[in-house]
């Protein structure tokens, strides 16, 4: 009953007030960190930046950054930077982790930073980010900005035409040219690109551990294995939804693209992303179609 009744008021609840409650909570957060973490190490870097495309595990990223494991070994306190003002860019306050930025190449380097400072992108297949947009859109993501107006197109369209609203959709949003423009930007010691599939995947301990340092975080491999199994997929998808928790996972399983894809879908998703996919290090092979039998298997 709670978790519909969390559920009924985000969707129902004035995009302005959630912000406010969004940093108010957020406030109340760093206020029990700093009485109740002691600060073991300190990053050296004055700032962190986390940047990213929206539907690459963003709030899984802020979950991790949020943890208290996090400030007791950097000393940063996470922020959230909703809402920003782009036309005239400020900087954020000293000390913290700002997560998450979904922002182009040339929007980050327009906003005022510290010396020091780190920051890293995470980027995502691109198909896959289609597919998940398709069915957040569609059933699931909290009504904000335009969601409301593409669902209701969305629910009027079969599956494939819906992935294909998508794949317009984004390309007008600029989804697809942010993501080429941080894969081609000039070699950054302060920036480094991150792959969701690393992060959360296989090797998501030596992929973690490597962001860790790239932001002078110095958690020990033990203390971030828990704090890993802490935010492990399965855990955040079934935990109750309320404060601190990510309720809109619907399977955070990369390659799901191939489930959806067919002929058109693709020719679509090409003319419209061009080599991004190659540029990106993904693989550009598509499958052929399954059997009936394969796909009752």
């Amino acid at each position: 009953m709670m978790s519909r009744a969390v559920t009924f008021t985000k969707r129902h609840t004035p995009n302005s007030v959630r912000v406010v409650a969004r940093r108010v909570m957020c406030d109340a957060h760093n206020a029990r960190l700093r009485v109740a973490v002691p600060v073991e190490s300190r990053s050296e870097y004055e700032n962190l930046y986390h940047c990213t495309i929206r539907k690459s595990a963003s709030q899984w990223v802020k979950a991790v950054f949020n943890d208290p494991a996090v400030y007791r070994y950097s000393g940063l306190l996470p922020y959230d930077p909703r809402p920003y003002k782009w036309r005239y860019p400020q900087a954020f306050p000293p000390g913290r982790v700002v997560s998450s930025l979904f922002v182009s190449y040339k929007g980050f380097m327009n906003i005022p930073k510290p010396d020091r400072y780190r920051a890293f992108f995470v980027m995502r297949d691109p198909r896959d980010i289609v597919v998940s947009s398709y069915f957040s859109y569609r059933n699931s993501h909290t009504a904000m900005g335009d969601i409301l107006q593409v669902r209701r197109v969305l629910q009027e369209k079969s599956p494939k035409e819906g992935l294909l609203h998508m794949i317009s959709h984004l390309a007008e949003k600029g989804t697809f040219r942010s993501l080429r423009a941080w894969a081609t930007a000039p070699d950054a010691e302060t920036i480094q690109l991150f792959r969701y599939e690393d992060l959360t995947g296989e090797r998501q301990m030596d992929e973690m551990g490597r962001l860790m340092r790239h932001c002078g975080i110095a958690i020990p491999p033990p203390e971030l294995e828990a704090l890993l199994s802490r935010y492990s997929f399965s855990k955040m998808r079934s935990a109750p939804e309320g404060a601190g928790t990510i309720s809109h996972y619907r399977k955070g399983r990369s390659g799901d693209w191939r489930n959806h894809f067919d002929d058109d879908v693709q020719e679509a998703f090409v003319a419209a992303t061009g080599d991004l996919v190659e540029l990106l290090g993904y693989s550009a092979h598509v499958p052929a179609p399954r059997t009936s039998r394969e796909q009752d298997s």
